[in-house]
């Protein structure tokens, strides 16, 4: 094989006609050797005969934008542009949106497709992909499609190149966006659609047309249990898997009781083979970022946390003894032993109880104080969040809020002014509400004032900081005061999901 020109593909086949026949443009020059135009197109329809050439992309982009692409970027843009529906599973921090990007633009310059629909989560609409867009593709036109229904139509009227929009948006302006022609959508952070009875998955499912092109992205496929592939796989790729959920389950999980499901050995065979066509690269095998350092602080619980600690877990242990444990069972009681040891617990009326929490502030500040570079500060409980924020305010640390009700607009000046000036020192964030997408590496440490329950948000939030452009070693620190949360960190740090062990850890917690 032999690129001409950065036009051409001279193919050497023992059967020339089998070329010629499919794709009328190309030339039989003799000698078994086929001259073949070298376009996304003709490229698709050799891969379809099991012809593989180089991606046009290769030899016929000129990677715009504020940085060049790293290797494995290349690598990506190159697989997604050869593949109509696709999974790119990159590591969070390795600059998969980047790489879509280079992709998508390849593909409107070519004039393979015409419009492109992104679909992410709220928080990162504007300071993720609207940034990264204007970074590695500022010639091209991107609206927010954010608001009022009718707000929203107008925008997607507008016929940008790049339309951004959250997952609850698409199922407002459906309708409207099957009228946008958008050839690709891709969509970021894909387990969001990994449940096929949802009407977010029913809306994305509509807009897909045979020739729609789909790209699904995340760093954490499968992270909760192999069900998870279920939803996302029949998206991609539909004959990969069965036609109902159940049957897939048989596939991957046995059952042990009424209410309880094992994973079947074989089961991350199942999964890696229905989550195909796939890209996949870590940290380790495409940047040359600092070491993370792992580290846990001890700290003491008030005489009040261990008064309504020990309580609650009497209290737990009666109920054990007089009926059967179930998941949702053992997760309202280890939540409330969470809240108790991060300072403090909603009772059943809904009012917070504050406890003393003088010793774990104590800690967090020998941490802030620690280091000379900025720092985010995890907290899983809302009611806390409000309080340490006072605390950090009046103690002189300067510190913003990220929470699930801050406006987006307000949240991308928070994260721009946290990149780039010198204060605040301190994000105070709750965990969700940035734990995708948003690069923040001004910091290299963070403080988990209290475990998450979901895997997937605790390796995504602590990427926040462990990304490309990332100088210094980075430093996640584990503040744990009682037996659940080093139980909860345990399982964390050996990457294995809590909900998927609920029920046994709740009863480790009781023996």
């Amino acid at each position: 094989m032999e690129i001409v020109d950065n036009k051409a593909v001279l193919l050497k086949l023992r059967n020339p006609q089998k070329v010629t026949t499919v794709l009328p443009n190309s030339k039989d020059v003799g000698g078994n050797t086929v001259l073949v135009k070298w376009g996304v197109d003709e490229a698709l329809k050799l891969k379809s005969m099991d012809i593989d050439i180089p991606a046009p992309i290769t030899g016929k982009y000129d990677w715009p934008g504020k940085y060049k692409p790293f290797g494995h970027q290349r690598t990506t843009s190159a697989f997604l542009t050869m593949n109509r529906r696709a999974f790119c599973f990159n590591e969070q921090g390795t600059g998969k949106t980047a790489s879509a990007i280079w992709a998508s633009d390849f593909l409107l310059k070519q004039g393979i497709i015409n419009r492109v629909l992104i679909i992410c989560p709220l928080s990162i609409m504007d300071s993720a992909w609207r940034a990264d867009l204007f970074s590695f593709a500022m010639h091209r036109s991107v609206d927010i499609a954010y608001g009022a229904p009718a707000k929203r139509r107008k925008i997607l009227d507008n016929n940008a190149d790049y339309v951004v929009i959250n997952y609850d948006g698409v199922e407002i302006v459906a309708d409207d966006i099957a009228a946008g022609n958008f050839d690709l959508i891709i969509v970021d952070e894909a387990t969001h659609y990994k449940n096929v009875q949802t009407r977010r998955w029913k809306s994305l499912r509509k807009l897909l047309k045979e020739d729609t092109w789909l790209w699904m992205m995340t760093g954490t496929p499968a992270a909760q249990s192999p069900l998870d592939a279920y939803g996302i796989a029949k998206l991609i790729n539909p004959t990969a898997v069965p036609k109902f959920f159940g049957s897939f389950r048989d596939q991957v999980m046995y059952k042990i009781s009424r209410f309880k499901w094992e994973v079947r050995d074989n089961a991350t065979d199942t999964v890696y083979r229905v989550l195909q066509p796939a890209i996949r690269f870590t940290k380790d095998e495409c940047l040359d970022l600092p070491e993370m350092v792992y580290t846990k602080r001890n700290v003491e619980l008030t005489p009040q946390q261990k008064k309504y600690y020990k309580e609650l877990k009497t209290r737990m242990v009666m109920q054990a003894a007089g009926e059967e444990v179930t998941a949702v069972n053992a997760a309202v009681n280890m939540n409330k032993l969470l809240q108790i040891s991060a300072g403090a617990v909603y009772t059943d009326n809904g009012e917070a109880l504050e406890f003393d929490i003088k010793h774990r502030y104590k800690v967090l500040m020998e941490a802030i104080q620690e280091t000379s570079s900025k720092v985010l500060l995890f907290v899983p409980f809302k009611h806390t969040i409000g309080i340490l924020s006072e605390k950090l305010t009046a103690d002189g640390v300067s510190n913003e809020v990220i929470q699930g009700d801050v406006p987006v607009h307000k949240r991308t000046a928070i994260f721009k002014a946290f990149q780039e000036q010198d204060s605040p020192k301190v994000l105070v964030i709750q965990p969700a509400a940035a734990s995708h997408g948003v690069t923040l590496t001004a910091a290299n440490t963070v403080v988990w004032w209290a475990p998450t329950s979901s895997l997937e948000t605790y390796a995504q939030a602590n990427a926040r900081i462990h990304r490309s452009g990332q100088k210094n070693k980075c430093t996640v620190v584990q503040l744990q005061g009682s037996p659940v949360e080093q139980h909860v960190y345990r399982l964390l740090d050996n990457r294995i999901d809590v909900h998927t062990k609920m029920i046994d850890l709740y009863k480790e917690l009781l023996d």
